[in-house]
């Protein structure tokens, strides 16, 4: 009778044992294996399309640049290999450094004007104000249209004989201004028609900020008798840092990657007052032919940004959370 009680009891200590290990996931069970080789099957079907698009479309042609920048290619024959022969150029390229100097006043008067103009937009859209969706999807609409249709729009609205600007300004008597002529004009138009492009995607991520932010906390600050301007200081501005942390990188590597509205609107003149180095990079490349030199050009436009990307990630490190 003990050894049948014994064996009884070595057998109920034996299952669970046995659930033991599996729970501890030393020794998982055919079953859990294959949910788990499934699981991942399915996360790499989703995935796998992405990828395959991200290698084909950005991966290699960034590859394929990086090796033609130091080669010389016309685009006939066969290349040469050059070296660093095309970054040297650039030290002693006058065309460059302005176009390099085009690209920071740029990124400068863009960039600011964006965080703070979509900032106020989103605060005052995401009040109870009559209309506010109707206000929404106007500024929203630029987003939908291409960047060529907007720079044929801002052509016709900046044109300098009988632009809808011009008009205006004769109807009230003041004079006319050179818009595709004169270098400070040309950029301006340029500067306002980005950010105009460039308003309702900032607005949408600061509004999804803001309505992240519990009313909670602006109840308490009015309790405490704090004026909206403080309330916007010390309530509104540090909750939707993650929201400008996003925008900032986003909106420089914007102003970084600008193309299509100042190939429209200017092609980059008048005497490249508006070149920038996309631009630049495209007039080597696909206009003049200098395939290698406009690579390692792209190349740089690379550099540039990845070495900013990096820093502002470094110097706002924790500013991205809230907690």
């Amino acid at each position: 009778m003990s050894t049948v009680a014994g064996e009884r009891s070595a057998g109920a200590v034996a299952p669970s044992r046995s659930a033991a290990r599996q729970a501890d996931g030393r020794r998982p069970s055919g079953r859990s294996l294959g949910r788990r080789l499934r699981s991942e099957l399915a996360g790499w079907t989703f995935l796998g399309p992405n990828l395959v698009l991200l290698v084909v479309f950005l991966f290699v042609p960034i590859v394929w640049a990086a090796v033609l920048s130091f080669q010389h290619s016309r685009g006939f024959g066969t290349p040469t290999w050059a070296g660093i022969a095309n970054y040297t150029q650039m030290l002693g390229d006058a065309v460059f450094w302005q176009s390099a100097w085009n690209t920071l006043v740029f990124t400068v008067c863009t960039v600011p004007v964006e965080l703070a103009g979509g900032l106020g937009l989103a605060v005052l859209l995401n009040s109870v104000l009559p209309g506010r969706t109707l206000f929404r999807t106007i500024i929203v609409l630029p987003m939908v249209i291409s960047g060529v249709a907007s720079g044929l729009i801002a052509t016709i609205m900046f044109y300098q004989s009988n632009g809808l600007f011009n008009k205006i300004l004769t109807a009230a008597g003041l004079p006319t201004v050179s818009w595709q002529s004169a270098p400070v004009p040309a950029m301006f138009s340029v500067i306002v028609v980005s950010i105009w492009l460039r308003l309702g995607f900032t607005m949408i991520i600061y509004l999804a900020g803001l309505q992240s932010i519990s009313p909670q906390l602006y109840e308490a600050a009015r309790i405490d008798g704090a004026t909206r301007w403080q309330q916007f200081r010390s309530v509104t501005v540090p909750l939707v840092g993650p929201s400008t942390f996003f925008l900032l990188v986003m909106n420089v590597i914007a102003s970084f990657q600008v193309f299509d509205v100042i190939f429209v609107m200017t092609g980059g003149g008048p005497g490249n007052a508006t070149s920038v180095l996309v631009t630049y990079a495209y007039r080597n490349g696909f206009q003049i032919r200098e395939q290698s030199y406009g690579a390692a050009i792209g190349i740089v436009i690379l550099a540039l940004t990845l070495v900013f990307t990096v820093i502002q990630w470094l110097t706002s490190r924790g500013k991205d959370l809230v907690e």
